[in-house]
């Protein structure tokens, strides 16, 4: 574990994004990983400010990581090949409908785990509620926050933390979540 390209990915930069002193929170797949789910992803997604980004620019570019296409905020590790998604603070989870939700602000919902900083656990699940009710299609998000419920053992009253916008659904799946899986033991 942590020797794919995307792990080596991930190590490469966040490293950078610390020796530039800018703030940010690991997002996506492999936040759901350090919250005790492990699942597969192909890309790195990472939560920055709009300054964070044009510093990381400004000193990244060239210099191991690329633009997607000229003007993307996601660039690519050039050495590994691997998508690194670039989430803004302020930006609307989903399909950028306005709905409460917006990604916050890295420094305010970061926690450190074996040196990295990712996404607390409940921004984390109202992010990936907020973005699967939006986006109808982004099955994994509520899939994720389903798989969470589960290994985190967290109880319909976790909804009370969360926008009123996702606790609902939220509790939709904590019912779930309380249902055996269907699959022989």
């Amino acid at each position: 574990m942590g020797t794919s390209d995307v792990h080596v990915a991930l190590d490469r930069v966040t490293r950078k994004l610390d020796e530039l002193g800018i703030a940010y929170a690991i997002c996506g797949g492999l936040a759901v990983n350090a919250h005790g789910h492990p699942r597969a992803t192909t890309d790195v997604d990472v939560l920055l400010t709009a300054e964070g980004l044009a510093k990381f620019k400004a000193n990244a570019l060239g210099l191991g990581w690329l633009e997607k296409f000229p003007g993307s905020r996601g660039v690519r590790d050039a050495e590994r090949r691997v998508p690194i998604d670039i989430l803004l603070c302020g930006g609307i989870p989903g399909d950028g409908t306005p709905h409460g939700v917006v990604f916050p602000d890295p420094t305010a919902v970061a926690i450190e785990k074996e040196g990295k900083r990712y996404l607390a656990l409940g921004t984390l699940i109202e992010l990936k509620l907020a973005s699967g009710l939006s986006s109808p299609a982004r099955l994994q998000d509520h899939a994720d926050v389903l798989a969470l419920i589960r290994v985190n053992r967290l109880g319909e009253q976790f909804a009370e933390g969360l926008h009123p916008y996702v606790r609902a659904r939220y509790r939709e799946l904590w019912a779930h979540a309380q249902e055996p899986d269907g699959l022989p033991e």
